[in-house]
């Protein structure tokens, strides 16, 4: 059984999601938001990592999926995404995690079947895969697909003896 952390960035709102992989299906341990308010940027950047820092010690993940950053219509608000992003990989980096990005393309595609789904679909998805009878939060949720959606990418490349394998520049390497 693997502990798997899924990470939806936000410089304002980070989402996170804790499932247990057990190699035929994946159980709900935890999810949440950290919420960094609206303070300076280095403020809450230092909150997503404490907060990020904290829920790995708290459930002991031993790897984990991030959302990569997308090019929004306002760079500014990328660039932050990509700061939050940045802090949240440095706190699992810092704990020994395990680290896989995934577009959000991706993580649709894996949980609701389509690239296109939007946030209601993919949420309602999640629910089901883990069996929730409660609605988590919508980045909590996001979260959870991402976690979910790293599970059946590890689990797809365990036959091959790629498990171990990492990306670079999209190409998994040995």
């Amino acid at each position: 059984m693997t502990l798997i952390l899924g990470i939806d960035p936000g410089s304002r709102i980070t989402g996170y999601g804790v499932v247990r992989d057990t190699g035929r299906s994946c159980e709900y341990v935890a999810s949440g938001c950290i919420r960094t308010g609206s303070g300076e940027l280095p403020d809450r950047l230092r909150a997503v990592f404490a907060g990020v820092s904290e829920v790995i010690r708290l459930h002991g993940p031993v790897t984990m999926g991030i959302e990569q950053v997308f090019m929004a219509r306002n760079a500014d608000s990328a660039l932050k995404l990509g700061q939050a992003r940045g802090a949240a990989i440095v706190a699992a980096v810092e704990q020994g995690l395990e680290i896989a990005e995934y577009t959000a393309t991706q993580v649709k595609q894996a949980i609701a079947g389509t690239g296109g789904a939007d946030k209601q679909q993919v949420q309602m998805m999640v629910m089901h895969l883990l069996k929730l009878v409660k609605k988590p939060q919508i980045d909590a949720s996001d979260a959870l697909a991402i976690a979910l959606c790293h599970a059946h990418h590890r689990q797809s490349l365990i036959p091959h003896g790629l498990a171990g394998a990492k990306r670079r520049a999209g190409r998994l390497r040995l």
